[in-house]
């Protein structure tokens, strides 16, 4: 597999937007005779099935459109998670080699109606038409502050795309939410997010704010096993500025792998750049001190989170490494 560019920050620093987990949908496709639209937006990587053929020809993971005889081209069009403020696109080709579109362009839009949108929904290009590569990642930055609740997908004129992933922040209003109402200020619905971690080998710190339980060990953040001093770590950004009373710890899947230990520093560190985060986050407070993890289970913390105050990111240890399902942090929006 080639790889068209080095990958951009953006893929760090937003969510998929466009994963089914947290309701993301591909509704419409101009045409899906070799491989449907729902497969483009699948949260596992593309694989490639040699000698696998259905009614339609090559099995392919990703979505296909047939052969254009005549004018146009064809399209698929997305709804994201939620309103989301889209940072970057990666439309990814791995496996496509003859059969991928030479161009593409993704548009989006603002539809509070029913069923799926139309011309009228005021589409905004966000990608120009832009030359693809076959068999990569296609990767495409995006300056625009609006939120948006769909994309589209245009590719010129035919062909095959593996996955699109749709990086950016979900937006929510928050002026009239009641400040007395206890949430999960770290889960990814609510729009919190990955920052960094220093080791997922087996599994990013993105699933740590899924909704619900992990289904299997891979859905959940895992490092590699440490063979030095030290332990790993991962950094969230919370939802909104916020004061935590409340931690779960679930190792759910996580039997012989799971950490020993763990620890949750936390700091208000709104306004600070994602590195400058990174660099202060081993020194920050002290939210929650070590504790003793079980294998398969759900822990609740109460009784030992300081009061530390309002916060923005937290800093979850494990030690010394190991795999973690989830990480509720519940509390109030300050």
């Amino acid at each position: 597999m080639k790889t068209a560019t080095p990958q951009p920050e953006f893929t760090q620093s937003g969510i998929d937007l466009a994963q089914p987990r947290l309701g993301a949908e591909a509704q419409a496709a101009s045409d899906e005779f070799f491989a449907p639209r729902q497969r483009l937006i699948l949260p596992a990587e593309p694989e490639f099935k040699p000698g696998l053929y259905d009614d339609h020809g090559k099995w392919m993971d990703g979505w296909e459109s047939r052969r254009k005889r005549g004018p146009g081209h064809d399209w698929c069009i997305v709804k994201l998670c939620a309103a989301g403020v889209i940072q970057g696109v990666d439309i990814d080709t791995r496996h496509f080699t003859g059969n991928y579109p030479p161009r593409a362009s993704l548009e989006a839009c603002v539809w509070s109606g029913e069923g799926i949108p139309d011309a009228s929904a005021g589409w905004k290009t966000l990608v120009q038409q832009s030359p693809l590569a076959g068999d990569s990642h296609n990767w495409f930055g995006v300056a625009d502050p609006r939120a948006w609740t769909h994309v589209r997908l245009n590719i010129f004129p035919d062909g095959g795309v593996a996955r699109l992933r749709v990086y950016g922040r979900i937006a929510i209003d928050w002026s009239g939410h009641d400040r007395s109402e206890r949430l999960d200020l770290a889960a990814m619905a609510n729009g919190g997010r990955p920052v960094a971690c220093n080791d997922q080998h087996y599994g990013g710190p993105g699933n740590l704010i899924a909704p619900g339980r992990g289904v299997n060990m891979g859905d959940g953040w895992e490092t590699r096993r440490r063979r030095e001093p030290g332990h790993d770590w991962a950094i969230l950004e919370l939802c909104h500025r916020g004061t935590i009373d409340e931690i779960h710890v679930d190792t759910a899947h996580f039997k012989g792998n799971y950490p020993d230990r763990c620890s949750i520093q936390a700091a208000d560190a709104g306004g600070l750049s994602d590195a400058e985060i990174i660099a202060q986050a081993e020194y920050w407070p002290v939210l929650m001190s070590e504790n003793k993890l079980q294998a398969d289970s759900e822990h609740a913390f109460r009784e030992g989170v300081s009061k530390i105050g309002p916060v923005t990111h937290v800093r979850l240890n494990i030690l010394p490494d190991g795999g973690v399902s989830r990480l509720r942090l519940f509390g109030r929006i300050a």
